[in-house]
């Protein structure tokens, strides 16, 4: 394999960068961190390495122009997410013209291609103006502290996010918010139905509420690129001991949100189910509260750098029509801090499963 670029991917799939806030014990992107800059030092970029948050860190390489003129941001993130049920996750595997390894799709392929454009550029001479910053960032796969951290000491003109798109110019993409819901019972032995509660039960009826407000959601207004808000019940817990009434029942759920919807709309949705059904029941006894959110992205189709991009993959014989990502992206968090966004990327499926390749 002489290819730099599939060399260095390679490389970088071999290190483990599992995110420990996804996965205990995971290795985090310190490792992955010290290799990438100092590929990117090899190639004559000035490099810094920053923790977005301890032991998590960024590396941010700069190729300077020779005159002054407008930045362009290459940025993708270094963490993956775990790889239980895998087999030889970190060992990099070539079949059928495919890699395979955890990371490769999401986003090792990336990164590794932001870094060989600019070692490419490096190599023949730099840039004549402007200046060109490649962001290789830790925790998108969790709570993007990596990102956070970014915008906090870079801004450009313009950035591509290296996601994979399948070589596809992606403008936009949903948000997302997580809600918590907690119902209350009584609890009690199970031989003594007039002393207890069911929280569980309780849950079901809110569960119930829940799947009208998703069947709405999908009848409702769509973006022509993403398609309609949606939910999904995320995770559940309640209960005790199979003799005891549960006295207490936790659900999570994750709303994904469009532009123009209130960031948080899940909240408010479920605080009126909740309302609702203690309207119907006076000793129903529930809440909700917000554990997090993100917002949704979109840059205009004719914002000049779509319509450079747009170019580009004409030139090349590839489709330029935009589309839209299924999944969140640093994008938001880039564009939210005033530089705009468009995400391009390698082909491949697979991301988050036990096969993944580019």
């Amino acid at each position: 394999m002489n290819d730099p670029v599939l060399a260095l991917l390679r490389d970088l799939v071999a290190i483990d960068s599992v995110n420990p806030a996804l996965a205990p014990g995971g290795a985090g992107e310190a490792a992955i961190a010290e290799h990438v800059a100092a590929v990117m030092r090899r190639a004559g970029l000035d490099v810094a390495v920053a923790d977005a948050a301890p032991g998590r860190p960024n590396v941010v390489g700069v190729l300077e122009g020779r005159a002054p003129g407008r930045t362009l941001m290459l940025c993708g993130h270094l963490d993956t997410v775990g790889v239980e049920g895998m087999r030889d996750p970190f060992t990099p595997v070539v079949r059928e013209g495919r890699l395979y390894g955890r990371g490769a799709q999401d986003m090792k392929s990336g990164v590794a291609a932001m870094i060989d454009a600019a070692a490419r550029l490096a190599l023949r001479g730099g840039l004549p103006s402007g200046r060109l910053v490649v962001a290789a960032v830790a925790d998108e796969e969790h709570a993007s502290l990596g990102a956070d951290a970014l915008v906090r000491d870079h801004a450009a003109d313009g950035a591509v996010v290296t996601e994979p798109t399948d070589l596809r110019m992606a403008t936009c993409h949903k948000g997302f918010e997580w809600v918590e819901v907690e119902t209350r019972g009584r609890a009690a032995h199970g031989s003594r139905p007039a002393d207890g509660r069911d929280a569980i039960l309780r849950m079901g009826r809110f569960l119930d509420r829940l799947a009208a407000v998703d069947a709405r959601l999908a009848a409702g207004p769509a973006h022509p690129l993403l398609g309609p808000a949606s939910l999904h019940a995320s995770t559940i817990e309640g209960g005790r001991e199979l003799s005891v009434y549960p006295d207490r029942c936790r659900l999570s759920f994750e709303r994904r949100t469009l532009l123009g919807e209130a960031p948080d709309a899940g909240l408010a949705e479920a605080r009126e189910i909740l309302g609702a059904l203690a309207g119907e029941d006076s000793e129903f006894e529930g809440s909700a509260r917000p554990l997090f959110t993100r917002p949704p992205h979109e840059l205009p189709a004719g914002h000049p750098l779509c319509r450079a991009l747009a170019r580009v993959l004409e030139r090349r014989g590839e489709s330029a029509e935009p589309t839209g990502m299924s999944f969140w992206t640093d994008a938001a968090i880039l564009a939210r801090a005033g530089t705009p966004s468009v995400l391009f990327g390698p082909r491949g499926a697979g991301l988050h499963s036990t096969e993944e390749h580019v």
